[in-house]
């Protein structure tokens, strides 16, 4: 074999195994994914539910590649001020759980923020195992709530 072809060789052999690095390196992100949720929130989905007649909605988004739920929750009608929101979890329509994700600072609507999830956590929000609520002062476990749903 020629010197000139075995170096030809090599860089294609070279480019072939870049090529297929880069490839590699890609496919994580190929497998990415941002999932939409929404949750109506009434107070007739509280566990037990009360009479208020506050209404409400969350917006979300889960990025799978870096774990990251960001939210957006709007409300009107509460009975007093909101006192607290947050998501819990693992749990049924009609069913209490505990507090998976509180919202941290205002409450105040529209509540917005992020949290990054743990694997765990993740599956149950997939599942349709999670619901956000919030809290007054009237309605201490809860005013209004809704399952959180892709």
């Amino acid at each position: 074999m020629s010197m000139r072809k075995f170096a030809g060789n090599r860089l294609r052999y070279g480019l072939g195994a870049l090529a297929l690095a880069a490839l590699f390196a890609t496919v994580p992100a190929a497998f990415a994914e941002t999932i939409n949720f929404k949750a109506a929130l009434k107070a007739g989905d509280e566990a037990p539910p009360n009479a208020s007649k506050a209404t409400g909605t969350l917006a979300a988004t889960y990025d799978t590649a870096t774990k990251k739920l960001d939210y957006t929750a709007t409300y009107s009608g509460l009975t007093g001020p909101a006192t607290m929101a947050h998501f819990h979890g693992p749990a049924e329509p009609g069913k209490n759980a505990p507090v998976v994700v509180p919202v941290v600072g205002s409450v105040a609507s529209p509540i917005k923020g992020s949290a990054t999830l743990t694997d765990a956590q993740a599956a149950d929000l997939m599942a349709g195992k999670w619901y956000f609520n919030v809290h007054t002062a009237a309605n201490k476990g809860g005013e209004i709530r809704g399952q959180v749903t892709k």
